[in-house]
């Protein structure tokens, strides 16, 4: 993981400061030189040493530490720093100023290299270096005025209640409490603005000063109680300078009942015009934040569906067998090695190899394929996936953390937690976000003080206050990782998992889409078609030399040569001095006599003279078959065809990923004729032929200049460095873990539909956090001018803080609703 650029924390109080930092990937003494030469060359560094026993490196600063610059040296000495990835759950975040205070004290604790926080998820993802006194976080997000929350795991919370629906039953609460409070007063000022009668009646029941004080005695009540949050996190914060959208709320609202309670009790303070009062305003102002804040958190809450379907899927006990008794035990008790009984219709608990009987399983929510797959003995089975109507026994292989389940739930937890870079640029606009609205407010405050109309002191009250209230960071912070969380999550029901959040923005850029051939965009299950001998020679013991070689390959062709001679009845023989050449062929002494096989440039190679056969070898190529040869002590003796079967989605692939307007490409090891067939085939644009296992980190460079931004899509163990070279790379989740974990997505299953949806679906969140910075900017560029009188001078229009903190939390709702339209994303 990318460190990130980091802060400059202290490390100590002193006038100078120390820190010890893990290092990997150090072997000898010149290992150590060029660590502690690296790290000496800093300004901020007094001395380094680094003991490669314990593969450490204890930094002396001259002054301040600059861990974020010691890691950077190492990583340019060509080494790994030792980091610790830690996520913490923090409470009490509600805007973009939030996450920016959040992330600057985690930063500043000692030994944090990046700290990121996402509101979305309320999470805080920080690289802490080695010897980090890690209790300093929590101390930090404490002083700052937020709380760590206790992390759960993913099958705890399925079992607890649901924090966000706590959280949002509590502000239904509160916001019924503020409406109830907030209705008498609204109704008696401004029903008297609206029904003159109704104002005169009121005056002479109650009389002006019993019904002023009616009024705050209500308005102190919504204050105190379902708006006290506003103040106690708000006011602090202000005395911090670290203003957040609390801190606007407070001094709004707390201005406006200040203001009112002068005009109240004590008015001769006052001018005579401008004895007014504005607990309405402060009132109804709390109360529309917290409506908005309800509705915002009931959204938010949408937001993590996916995660919650995804716990669900995972049973809560399993039938084992234990002592000869079959039982029933919690989820968390099976172990591997224990044999798990499922009955028709029962989720599978965790990952196993079904050792009797047979069923079809529904893998849908795990692969997105619709139909079930069918199960018997050996074969694998996912945890969380839905038996059918038949029944089966199977060993635990994985269990707990293992399962495919809990490593799906981890990759999407981790990338609804990214940060895009696009988010770089809203996190730089939200640092000085509300301390230039609070100078907006001020400036506002002053311009209708001596250039506004009486009762001028009014006026530039309600216009100040309209400006704090209207001005929404909430929209802002929420418009990027609102559909990073949705659109991942999303992908997972789609059978698509972004390894890497970034991913998610660089998707959308993509031109060229290449495929590898063999298990990618065909079954990787090659079948011999022909066996063609050279006249003089016996096809039976051919295929028997054939079959002899070829059983000691692991290659997917050998399988296929082998499988077809034992269908014949013909076992391989004993093979010496075997030597298998990576995208040439095999070689062997089979009784006495030297055997090759392998493709045209591996006899060639060999000085063996292929025109006896070349005719019949491009016929077959044409036909979309693979022709190799075999020799025989240096003579050709027959020509050997395979066809791996194309996967019956790819062609609906090739045509749909033209569809979003990309070029598609193919490498592969075949010769060009049987390459130019398959391409003809599919209707792939650009073919790479003829390429060696290690020629394939050429080929992707290659078409990246030539086409742009690429990336590639494989399954194998030498698509890996491919996976890497690419600028996006996309694993085949059937495929080899080493493939895998080279890829920034990956499919859950071979269907290369998986490909057009993780485009298809990056456009659309990409285009959805356009939409929401849009809006969440546009927004505040265009209301706040308003909220100040800007359209006073013309048309005497002003905005109410009434009608100003509607809006301030409509405009939240709007992002997360826009957000939540990925829901129903349909590639």
């Amino acid at each position: 993981m990318s460190t990130g650029t980091a802060r400059n924390p202290t490390l100590s109080s002193s006038s100078s400061a120390a820190a010890t930092i893990g290092i990997d990937g150090m072997h000898c003494a010149s290992c150590v030189r060029r660590v502690e030469k690296a790290i000496a060359a800093l300004p901020s560094v007094a001395s380094a040493s680094v003991n490669l026993a314990t593969e450490k490196a204890t930094v002396e600063f001259a002054g301040a530490a600059d861990i974020g610059a010691v890691i950077a040296a190492v990583q340019q000495a060509g080494y790994k720093p030792k980091l610790e990835t830690r996520i913490l759950p923090i409470d009490g975040m509600h805007c973009a100023s939030c996450v920016r205070k959040v992330e600057k004290v985690l930063s500043d604790v000692p030994g944090v290299a990046s700290a990121s926080v996402n509101l979305a998820t309320e999470q805080a993802t920080i690289e802490l270096a080695a010897d980090t006194d890690a209790s300093a976080l929590t101390a930090a997000i404490e002083k700052a005025g937020y709380h760590l929350r206790k992390a759960e795991d993913s099958t705890a919370k399925a079992e607890e209640k649901d924090r966000r629906a706590e959280e949002t039953a509590a502000l239904v609460r509160r916001t019924w409490l503020a409406f109830i409070l907030t209705l008498p007063v609204f109704i008696a000022e401004m029903g008297g603005h609206l029904i003159p009668s109704f104002h005169h009646w009121l005056l002479n029941t109650l009389g002006q000063q019993a019904d002023w004080t009616a009024q705050f005695l209500l308005t102190a009540l919504v204050l105190a109680l379902p708006g006290r949050d506003f103040f106690r996190r708000g006011i602090p914060n202000l005395l911090r300078m670290t203003p957040d959208m609390d801190s606007l709320v407070a001094i709004g609202a707390g201005a406006a009942m200040l203001y009112s309670m002068v005009a109240t009790f004590v008015p001769e303070l006052m001018p005579q015009a401008a004895v007014n009062v504005y607990y309405e305003a402060a009132a109804t102002i709390v109360t529309l934040v917290l409506l908005g804040r309800t509705l915002e958190s009931r959204a938010r809450g949408k937001t993590s569906e996916a995660i919650k379907r995804l716990v669900r899927l995972s049973p809560r006990s399993a039938r084992v067998m234990r002592d000869g008794k079959t039982i029933e035990v919690d989820i968390g008790a099976v172990i591997v090695g224990d044999i798990v009984q499922i009955r028709p219709g029962e989720k599978i608990p965790v990952d196993g190899t079904v050792i009797d009987g047979q069923s079809h399983v529904d893998e849908s929510m795990m692969t997105g394929e619709p139909l079930p797959v069918d199960k018997q003995k050996d074969s694998p089975v996912t945890g969380g996936t839905i038996n059918g109507t038949g029944s089966f026994t199977f060993r635990a292989t994985k269990v707990g953390a293992d399962t495919l389940l809990a490593q799906i739930i981890r990759l999407v937890e981790q990338a609804q937690g990214a940060k895009l870079p696009v988010q770089s640029m809203v996190d730089r606009i939200t640092a000085w976000f509300v301390p230039a609205v609070m100078l907006a407010a001020l400036v506002t405050f002053v311009i209708w003080l001596v250039l506004g109309p009486s009762p001028a002191l009014s006026y530039a009250l309600v216009n100040a206050v309209a400006v704090l209230i209207i001005a929404c960071p909430c929209a802002m912070g929420l418009a990027t990782p609102t559909s990073i969380m949705v659109g991942t999550g999303r992908a997972a029901e789609l059978g698509v998992l972004f390894r890497q959040g970034t991913a998610l923005q660089s998707l959308k850029d993509i031109s060229v889409v290449a495929f590898d051939k063999t298990g990618t965009l065909t079954e990787g299950r090659p079948e011999l078609t022909d066996f063609i001998p050279v006249v003089g020679f016996d096809r039976r013991d051919l295929m028997l030399y054939a079959a002899s070689l070829e059983a000691q390959s692991e290659h997917p062709i050998a399988s296929a040569i082998v499988s077809a001679a034992r269908k014949e009845g013909l076992e391989p023989l004993e093979v010496q001095q075997f030597k298998a050449e990576p995208g040439f062929g095999v070689q062997g002494l089979i009784n006495g006599k030297h055997v090759t096989i392998g493709a045209d440039r591996a006899l060639k190679r060999h000085g063996i003279d292929l025109q006896a056969l070349a005719s019949q070898a491009e016929n077959l190529a044409q036909q979309a078959r693979t022709p190799l040869y075999l020799a025989v002590d240096g003579n050709v003796a027959a020509l050997i065809a395979v066809a791996d079967p194309i996967k019956p989605t790819t062609q609906e692939a090739v045509k749909a990923l033209h569809g979003l307007g990309l070029k598609v490409a193919m490498i592969t090891g075949d010769n060009r004729k049987t390459a130019d067939a398959i391409a003809a085939q599919l209707g792939i644009d650009t073919v790479v032929a003829e390429v060696l296992p290690d020629g394939k980190v050429k080929a992707v460079e290659s078409l990246k200049k030539d086409g742009g931004k690429l990336t590639f899509v494989g399954d194998g163990i030498n698509d890996a460095p491919a996976l890497s070279a690419a600028d996006i790379g996309i694993a085949i989740g059937t495929g080899s873990d080493i493939a895998i974990e080279s890829a920034e997505v990956v499919l859950m299953s071979g269907d290369l539909n998986g490909v057009v949806r993780a485009i298809a679906l990056s456009r659309a969140v990409i285009g959805n956090i356009s939409q929401n910075l849009f809006w969440a900017f546009g927004y505040n560029v265009l209301l706040i001018p308003l909220a100040a009188g800007a359209l006073y001078p013309v048309n005497h229009l002003l905005l109410s803080p009434i009608v100003a903190a509607a809006a301030m939390g409509l405009s939240s709702v709007f992002v997360l609703t826009n957000a939540l339209r990925l829901r129903a994303f349909k590639a």
